[in-house]
C-alpha cells in the first residue's frame, strides 16, 4: 500500500446541516485499497454478511459478520472483501451530534467512540445483537434523520458496551483488552482457548503470555470462567437441560463440564439451578 497520507473524507454532500446521520449499506470489492482514508466524521460499522480485511496503518486485521468498528475522526483505514458478498452497513454521524450525546451521557466516556485507544475500538456483536442492530438500523432508516433518531439507536447498543465486565487491566495491549472482552460472547468462548486467539489475531504462545503477565490466568482459564458465567445464568433463567447449556458453552463433555461449574462455583450444576431457583420464589 502507498505510504501516501490519508485521503480525509468530508460528510455526505447534498444533506441539509439539520441531517445527524447517513446510513448505507455497501459490497466490498475484492481488490487491497490503494491508500487509506480517514474522516472528517464519526463512523460506525459492521460486517453484515463474508468476510473484511481491514487495513490499518501499521497492520491488518481479518474481521468476520458481527464484528464492528467505531471509527474516529483521525483514524486512518481502508476495507477490503474476502471472499463473496462481504457487505458492511456503514453509519456516518456528524461530530456535533456525537458531543451533544456525551455531554448528556458523561458515562460514556472511554466508550466506542470517545476511546483513547490508539486502534478504533471493536466489537463483536452475538447472532442475537446482529437481529437486534439491523432491526434497529431499518428503523433508523425509515425515519427522520435527526439527532432523536440518532440517539435512539446509539443508546442501547453504547450503554450495553458500558455496562460490560471491566476485568481487564488498562495496561493491557489494546489487542488483549478488544480479544477479552470479544471472549464474553458465547460465539467466541464456545471454540474455547482457539476461539479467543483467534479474535486476539495473535499467535497462541505470544496470547498465553501475555494473559499471564496482565491477567495472571491462561486463555483457558478465561475462557472457561466466560463459560461457567454464562452457564450460572442460563441454568437460572431456562428449562434447557444441563447436556444442551454445556453444549451452548462449547463444552460437550458433560463430566468435564461438571468438574468446572463445581470449580467455579462451588456447587454441581443441579444444585446451583434448584438453591438458585428456590432464593427467586421464596427470598
Amino acid at each position: 500500500m502507498s505510504d501516501q497520507s490519508p485521503h480525509i473524507l468530508p460528510f455526505p454532500d447534498g444533506l441539509g446541516p439539520d441531517v445527524t446521520h447517513h446510513l448505507v449499506r455497501a459490497e466490498l470489492a475484492p481488490r487491497r485499497p490503494r491508500r487509506l482514508h480517514g474522516h472528517a466524521f464519526f463512523e460506525l460499522l459492521w460486517v453484515q454478511n463474508g468476510r473484511v480485511r481491514h487495513h490499518l496503518p501499521d497492520r491488518r486485521e481479518d474481521l468476520t459478520e458481527g464484528d464492528m468498528i467505531f471509527l474516529r475522526p483521525g483514524d486512518a483505514h481502508g476495507l477490503q472483501g474476502r471472499g463473496e458478498a462481504a457487505m458492511i452497513v456503514s453509519l456516518s454521524i456528524r461530530d456535533q451530534a456525537l458531543d451533544a450525546l456525551q455531554a448528556r451521557h458523561p458515562g460514556l466516556n472511554g466508550i466506542g467512540f470517545w476511546s483513547d485507544a490508539s486502534l478504533p475500538p471493536r466489537r463483536h456483536l452475538d447472532i442475537r445483537q446482529m437481529a437486534e442492530i439491523n432491526h434497529a438500523a431499518l428503523r433508523l432508516e425509515r425515519g427522520p434523520r435527526d439527532a432523536l433518531a440518532l440517539e435512539a439507536f446509539l443508546l442501547p447498543l453504547l450503554a450495553d458496551m458500558a455496562q460490560a465486565p471491566n476485568d481487564i487491566p488498562a495496561a493491557a495491549p489494546d489487542w488483549l483488552q478488544r480479544a477479552c472482552r470479544a471472549a464474553h460472547d458465547p460465539a467466541v468462548f464456545r471454540d474455547g482457548a482457539a476461539g479467543l486467539v483467534r479474535v486476539a489475531g495473535r499467535a497462541h504462545p505470544h496470547v498465553s503470555r501475555s494473559m499471564r503477565r496482565y491477567l495472571g490466568v491462561t486463555p483457558s482459564d478465561y475462557v472457561n470462567a466466560q463459560r461457567m458465567t454464562y452457564a450460572a445464568t442460563r441454568l437460572v433463567g431456562s428449562e434447557d437441560s444441563l447436556a444442551e447449556i454445556a453444549a451452548e458453552c462449547g463444552i460437550p463433555n458433560l463430566s468435564h463440564f461438571h468438574k468446572l461449574f463445581l470449580a467455579t462455583h462451588g456447587q454441581t450444576p443441579q444444585r446451583f439451578r434448584r438453591a438458585h431457583r428456590q432464593r427467586l420464589i421464596q427470598p
